[in-house]
Order: C-alpha cells, then structure tokens, then sequence
C-alpha cells in the first residue's frame, strides 16, 4: 500500500505561512533532500487554496519539481489544469488511491485538507523541515485536529543553516 507523507517546512512555532501568507522564511540554499524525496513519491495531494497559490506563481512554483499526478480536493472547483479533483467521498477515494499501484503519495498542502486527512487517519508519515525562526502567527500546520495525534521518530537530519528535518510515522 502506498504511503500518504505529509512533508512540509514549518517554523519553529508551528506555522506553515506567516501572518500575511508569505513563505519567504523558507530556506532555498541547498536540496535538503528533495531530490531524494522526489525519487520515493509520484503523486500529489493539494487543497485548492494550495492549488490556485500555485497557479499564480506560475513555473516558478514547481521548479526544479518532477511531474507528478496531482489530486486536487476542493467542493467548489469542478476541473482543474493537470489534474483530477476529488469533491466528495474522501475517505473512500483516499483509499481508493492508496491502495492503487505506485509510489508513495505527497500530502503538498495545505492546512485545512492536512487536518481533514489526519481526522480520517490516512495520513501515514510527517515529515517536517523544521525552519530556526519564530514567525508568531500566520496559518498552523495542524489548524482542526480533533484530538491527540501520537507520533513514533523515524529519523532526524539537521542543517548547517539550522533547519532540523524530522521523520515521524503515525501510530
């Protein structure tokens, strides 16, 4: 069964955008990893926020990324570019495509679809790029949990820059 990662940069105090949506605190110096990453993965879940952020941003958004197929989970999108879009029966069509051959899955963003998949349990691996700033607001990773997710560390790296990336598995 293939696996849905979640990997995403994060500050230090949780969030995945500052206050004004900006995501200029990540780091770009190095690959920290991601080409290794890319080689483990071949499919893409996003949100549709997500989605359209990435629309207009162009090829610069994706750069240096490998084509992968792109699920795109939104109630008011009926199509979208390159896609496929999943408007209802999550938790079936997740397991649908989990259980589809192939490599694993990466849970791109954002916030709101992260929860909603984490509530249903089919989240299977965070991976976190853990970034040495505190942006004292802006969107949490996890913004609706309902509950105590425990984790089990599966791995740690940290950076000459600081950035400490953390492997954990659900369970």
């Amino acid at each position: 069964m293939r696996k849905i990662i979640l990997q995403v940069a994060v500050s230090l105090d949780g969030f995945i955008e500052g206050p004004n949506g900006e995501i200029d605190w990540c780091f770009t110096d190095q690959d920290y990893g991601l080409k290794d990453f890319f080689t483990q993965i071949d499919t893409l879940f996003m949100g549709r926020k997500t989605y359209e952020l990435m629309l207009r941003m162009g090829d610069e958004a994706t750069a240096g990324f490998p084509k992968f197929k792109q699920y795109i989970f939104s109630t008011t999108l009926d199509e979208v570019k390159d896609g496929i879009v999943i408007r209802k029966n999550i938790q079936s069509e997740v397991e649908k495509i989990k259980n589809e051959e192939g490599k694993d899955i990466w849970l791109f963003g954002g916030g709101e679809l992260t929860s909603s998949l984490m509530n249903l349990q089919l989240v299977d691996e965070i991976w976190l790029a853990v970034h040495p700033v505190i942006l004292s607001g802006g969107k949490p990773t996890f913004p609706h949990l309902k509950g105590r997710v425990n984790l089990k560390l599966l791995d740690t790296k940290t950076y000459s820059t600081g950035l400490v990336f953390l492997k954990y598995s659900l369970g």
